[in-house]
């Protein structure tokens, strides 16, 4: 099959974007564990809670620098492969991520100096305004970034002008732009992934050391946080999935349609599909498990009332139904997951069995693959979903793209870009292991608990 420069500049937009956002997700959650570990340390004077603030520092400070390296690249695409989208919408486009720069990204780095270098040089106090401010700033990152994405999906606060025979779009309303119909929905939705994905992470290193018998009594502190702040958002974004589902559904009716395979509208209620295989040329999803009048109830409250299927519009206009399918029900089936181990391993917690049962902990051990993958399926479901539109009813991925750029260059490009990423993983997996395997011991003397503002 010959790729041509949409498919192409399609994939190469996918490849960076998606290892990318291997790193966001972790600097989110992180700075929520580094938050809590730190608010543990001022309450309880627990130099074991400074030890593993110190720990989760480190790696967090490598996880940063991945995602600031691997974000600029996806900016400089939008002026080479998608010059035509990037006049459509520069106006628009271009005010969130100037402001992601300026509210975000500089409150960021100002702040990680401080959470990095000044344990011995501020106080206790002024130190967790800075984890805290770091904080902030990477969840402001992502305020600003899906932002920017929401507008394409659910367009607001704009006019169509005409500049020198182009059509763009111009902002009148700055804050209708910002809140979008879909921007806080998928905003709390991103957000609660990244905290899930955090807090695993957290309950796969310290189950780790635990069944290693190292760190260990630290490591049950820190995992006791972890599944804490992991069972809330877990159930957190099950509420949060079932509001962004009837969004989409208000919204974006087709892009739901894929989500489900839901062909035909039909004169009674929806059925939700739990499982399936969906089939375009014949209109139906095969081996289907689903719940009769499940997606009518989530959409409408009501098992009866029907749900609007792709053969209500034109099939020029639909989105690929495998591929959203496919990576919206794996994603749904992940959070459920999410929500089943922690709250099982919050029961046992609470039992007192929890750190005695061996292979529960290998559980969480490799339970960190799962948030991973989770995020960019996620990610997948929402914007293969939003094709064949670069900006819903507006602006198509195929009139996009840049004419001026031809296959054979994309290829290259998309080849030079995996070998330096599979490079830059591979030097972030060495170096996040070598800190996982010295641990947060070295950090940890008690009789240095005494630090400046400690007391």
């Amino acid at each position: 099959m010959q790729l041509d420069i949409v498919d192409l500049s399609r994939i190469q937009f996918a490849l960076t974007i998606m290892f990318h956002y291997l790193f966001p997700p972790l600097t989110i959650g992180l700075g929520v564990i580094l938050v809590a570990t730190e608010a543990m340390y001022l309450r309880t004077r627990d130099p074991q809670y400074e030890a593993l603030t110190k720990f989760w520092t480190g790696i967090f400070a490598v996880n940063f620098a991945m995602g600031v390296a691997t974000g600029i690249v996806m900016e400089f695409q939008f002026g080479t492969n998608w010059s035509a989208y990037s006049r459509f919408v520069g106006d628009v486009f271009g005010s969130p991520l100037a402001a992601e720069g300026i509210f975000a990204f500089f409150l960021e780095s100002v702040f990680l100096a401080v959470l990095v270098f000044g344990w011995d040089r501020v106080s206790a106090g002024w130190h967790f305004f800075a984890t805290c401010m770091v904080a902030l700033g990477s969840m402001l990152s992502a305020v600003w970034i899906v932002v920017a994405n929401s507008w394409q999906q659910t367009p607001a606060g704009f006019r169509l002008v005409e500049r020198n025979g182009v059509m763009r779009a111009e902002i009148t309303d700055f804050w209708a732009m910002v809140f979008n119909p879909s921007s806080m929905t998928r905003l709390q939705h991103v957000l609660l992934g990244a905290i899930i994905m955090g807090a695993f992470f957290v309950m796969s290193v310290t189950a780790y050391y635990i069944l290693k018998n190292r760190h260990v009594e630290m490591s049950k502190k820190c995992f006791t946080v972890a599944i804490v702040v992991a069972a809330a958002a877990s159930l957190a974004q099950l509420l949060s999935g079932d509001i962004h589902g009837r969004e989409v559904a208000q919204y974006q009716p087709e892009k739901l349609a894929a989500l489900e395979g839901h062909f035909e509208t039909g004169t009674k209620g929806a059925p939700l599909h739990i499982f399936g295989i969906p089939d375009t040329r014949e209109r139906r999803v095969k081996a289907a498990i689903a719940i009769p009048g499940g997606l009518s109830f989530l959409v409408h409250r009501d098992f009866n009332k029907p749900v609007p299927g792709l053969n209500e519009f034109p099939e020029s206009d639909w989105p690929p139904v495998v591929i959203p399918f496919v990576s919206f029900h794996v994603m749904v089936g992940l959070g459920m997951y999410f929500i089943g181990i922690s709250l099982l391993g919050l029961f046992l917690l609470w039992r007192g069995a929890l750190f005695n049962k061996a292979w529960l902990m290998w559980v969480f051990v490799v339970s960190v693959i799962a948030p991973y993958a989770a995020n960019q399926l996620g990610w997948v479901a929402a914007e293969v979903g939003r094709q064949p539109w670069a900006v819903w009813h507006m602006l198509r991925t195929s009139d996009a793209v840049s004419r001026c750029v031809n296959p054979a260059e994309v290829v290259i490009s998309i080849v030079l870009f995996s070998l330096v990423y599979a490079l830059l993983f591979a030097v972030w997996i060495v170096v996040t292991l070598d800190k996982i395997r010295k641990g947060p011991e070295a950090d940890y003397a008690p009789a240095q608990a005494g630090r400046k503002g400690a007391k």
